[in-house]
């Protein structure tokens, strides 16, 4: 039995007995019974092992038979963006709430009618898994919403777009410039054509509809609620403005919070990296390669293909994406952070934008030379075996959005990239064989957070409809709990103190109505889960009190 020293005290505040316990501690993978005190874990071990050190007042939690867990990891998510979009403000149009295009457009007129001249924001639009949206240009969006403000967002958050009457009350016009890394579409004149790609683009189109200071703290608590509900008890803010500080603090975490600052025009922070504590607290810093596949700007070697689809999305024949940034604008970026001991966080989805990230940083990293970066890639959906290879070498990591595969995997093949380059997406066989250390995220909201279903689409590789794509690419039941669990911690520079069942750690933990392990891979996604937990507190349970108890 993993216990504490013998001089501390002896009892435990909390046990979590009969059940099977999974700690991703490779010293010791499995135990039945944990004893937790003062919300850290202090003895990990058998029944009979862990039952001295309880007595009446400590509160037992029979798993019967159920499985324990470091609770889940989400090391790319958006916090702030999803308390927003799925707030009052907003109207949730995604393709998981609202699937068909007639029912998207009845949608937002409705909300039209509703919010009248306030304004309306939508969120998720999606024409490639909403079959048959109508083009959403200024003529239509015109149409929709005559006289007053209309705001669209796609589902994946790097493009949006406004009518007339949103770019006048937004203070839109003609001479507005294009921010560093983002850019509003125009038409041959100059004129806006009603569109803003990337996030300070898009960001200049939101800012009416978010929350006032003092509607912050509820709707980031209904947040960490949804993020407890999946088992998640660590997360990410990839995209977070620090104007927001008041905001987080103000509102009540029941997940572990780490920030990722957007880089701005200041090239710098005004804060440093020794901020926070153990629950909130910033590590680095993020920018954008380039943008989202799903909108046809993703720096990619190879085209789009050319198809009624890509048509549809406005892609001339052969379209190639291009990069954010070029690679004076990111090495600046670099510099400017990485020196001053930040973590620094890449969003790269093409192969081309990998390339030209891996490098900067091979040669940021040669300037100024750190022991343990942690420099992350993020999303990697077309990144190569070669390019695994050449990150394992630098020390990067890479967290991936393999949830792409199950809600976009057939897309992927037959509407935008063929099988060649379609089938081999987020191949995460291929960075466990180059030697990387990976995460899997769902990067909320633009899939719902589900852990468990990333779990599935690793080991499986199955689209919705039941396609397999690059079978080669699958990985191990164990390996994706560790991508998960542990390792996501370990990306978030929070693997000291939670992301395994070890001694010293947070009782950060979920529990399941299976085990992941025993279960056919393709129903991992419907494992349940039954409670979360957060220091030693239960903070979410699929029961009615003390009905998991004894």
């Amino acid at each position: 039995m993993a216990a504490e020293s013998e001089s501390s005290p002896r009892f435990a505040d909390v046990v979590f007995t009969s059940g099977v316990v999974l700690t991703m501690n490779p010293d010791q993978p499995l135990a039945e019974a944990v004893a937790v005190r003062d919300g850290r874990i202090v003895a990990v071990g058998t029944g009979a092992e862990i039952e001295p050190l309880t007595d009446r007042s400590t509160r037992i939690v029979d798993l019967g038979g159920r499985c324990l867990m470091p609770g889940f990891v989400e090391p790319h998510g958006h916090v702030t963006e999803e308390a927003f979009v799925l707030g009052p403000a907003v109207d949730d149009i995604r393709p998981a709430t609202i699937p068909a295009a007639d029912d998207v457009v009845a949608a937002i007129k409705a909300a039209v009618a509703k919010r009248g001249g306030g304004g309306t924001c939508c969120y998720g639009w999606d024409p490639l898994l909403q079959k048959g949206l109508p083009t959403p240009n200024l003529a239509w969006l015109d149409s929709v919403a005559p006289d007053t403000p209309l705001v669209i967002m796609h589902n994946s958050g790097h493009l949006a777009f406004f009518n007339s009457a949103a770019a006048t009350w937004l203070g839109l016009s003609k001479d507005t410039p294009d921010p560093a890394g983002a850019r509003f579409g125009r038409t041959a004149d100059g004129s806006l054509d009603g569109a803003a790609y990337e996030a300070r683009a898009v960001g200049a189109c939101l800012h009416p509809f978010m929350p006032k200071p003092g509607e912050w703290p509820a709707v980031l608590n209904a947040e960490y609620a949804r993020l407890n509900k999946a088992g998640v008890t660590t997360c990410s803010d990839m995209a977070f403005d620090a104007k927001l500080r008041p905001a987080l603090a103000a509102s009540s975490p029941t997940v572990r919070v780490r920030m990722y600052e957007m880089s701005g025009p200041k090239m710098g922070s005004d804060i440093t990296p020794d901020n926070g504590d153990d629950l909130v607290k910033q590590v680095g810093i993020k920018t954008w390669a380039d943008g989202s596949p799903w909108v046809g700007n993703i720096a990619t070697s190879f085209p789009y293909l050319t198809n009624d689809t890509t048509r549809a999305l406005g892609l001339e024949p052969n379209h190639r994406g291009r990069a954010n940034y070029t690679p004076e604008q990111l090495k600046a970026i670099g510099e400017a952070y990485f020196p001053a001991g930040w973590q620094l966080a890449c969003h790269a989805h093409g192969d081309e934008a990998v390339d030209m990230v891996l490098d900067v940083w091979g040669k940021l990293l040669a300037a100024y030379p750190r022991d343990d970066h942690r420099l992350r890639l993020d999303h990697v959906g077309t990144m190569r075996p070669d390019q695994f290879e050449r990150a394992a070498a630098l020390g990067i990591t890479a967290t991936i959005f393999v949830d792409h595969l199950y809600y976009w995997g057939d897309v992927l093949v037959d509407d935008l990239f063929g099988p060649e380059h379609g089938a081999h997406y987020a191949n995460a066989g291929s960075a466990l064989k180059a030697g990387l250390r990976i995460s899997f995220h769902n990067d909320a909201p633009v899939t719902p957070v589900e852990p468990l279903r990333n779990i599935t689409e690793a080991v499986t590789r199955l689209s919705k409809s039941g396609r397999v794509l690059a079978p080669e690419e699958r990985i191990t039941v164990d390996q994706a709990l560790r991508a998960q669990t542990i390792d996501a911690a370990w990306q978030l520079f929070a693997d000291d103190i939670t992301g395994s069942i070890e001694v010293g750690k947070y009782a950060d933990f979920v529990v399941l109505d299976g085990d992941p392990r025993t279960v056919d891979p393709a129903r991992i996604a419907d494992i349940l889960v039954d409670a979360t937990w957060l220091a030693g507190q239960c903070v979410y349970s699929r029961h009615a009190p003390g009905e998991t108890e004894s």
